[in-house]
């Protein structure tokens, strides 16, 4: 793909900004037991969810939706949660369940995402309940940050949402994309 000047807009640069920030986190994971890490990791976190709701509002507010920005978006929203996710699952802080179904998810909706672009031409934006689920996702990150207790029922609440929302929004980004190759077959796009 190749960039437009129309491509150089803030909500796009939120969105860049947010991929750069895995690399934070991973590093910052390595010395997590630490009390000032925690709280660098928590800052690191706020700016990534930040991030993640403000570029989609400047890019609806200004109309600056481009197609680098539908491309971005959700590759810095899957680049942060891939290393978020394998670096607490290596360092112990979430089960092997909520691992492999967070990092299942988002792979095949990486990869279905790209074959469908190819297909259709164009990259759907992401949608509502994936942003959720992301959100809760950072929810999650941040109780594991503060040390809530693991047994409790906050964090239980939050983890199981977070496996059933990750369904949910896989679902949901799979209906929209048959919606979509349906209208493709049928000339409407």
């Amino acid at each position: 793909m190749k960039l437009n000047k129309s491509d150089i807009t803030i909500s796009n640069g939120l969105s860049l900004l947010r991929l750069f920030m895995a690399i934070p986190f991973w590093f910052l994971l390595d010395n997590f037991q630490e009390p000032g890490i925690k709280t660098i990791t928590i800052l690191v976190g706020v700016v990534v969810v930040f991030t993640d709701w403000a570029d989609g509002f400047f890019a609806r507010k200004f109309n600056q939706i481009t197609e680098f920005g539908k491309i971005i978006d959700p590759l810095a929203d899957k680049v942060c949660a891939a290393v978020l996710v394998f670096k607490l699952y290596l360092i112990g802080e979430i089960t092997p369940l909520l691992f492999f179904i967070l990092l299942g998810r988002d792979l095949l909706i990486f990869f279905g995402g790209i074959l469908l672009a190819k297909y259709l031409g164009k990259v759907l934006p992401s949608n509502f309940l994936g942003k959720i689920t992301v959100t809760i996702f950072a929810g999650f990150v941040f109780m594991i940050c503060f040390s809530v207790d693991k047994n409790g029922y906050p964090y239980l609440f939050v983890y199981y949402l977070i496996i059933v929302l990750s369904f949910l929004s896989f679902i949901a980004y799979g209906i929209r994309a048959a919606e979509f190759i349906k209208k493709r077959k049928n000339g409407l796009i």
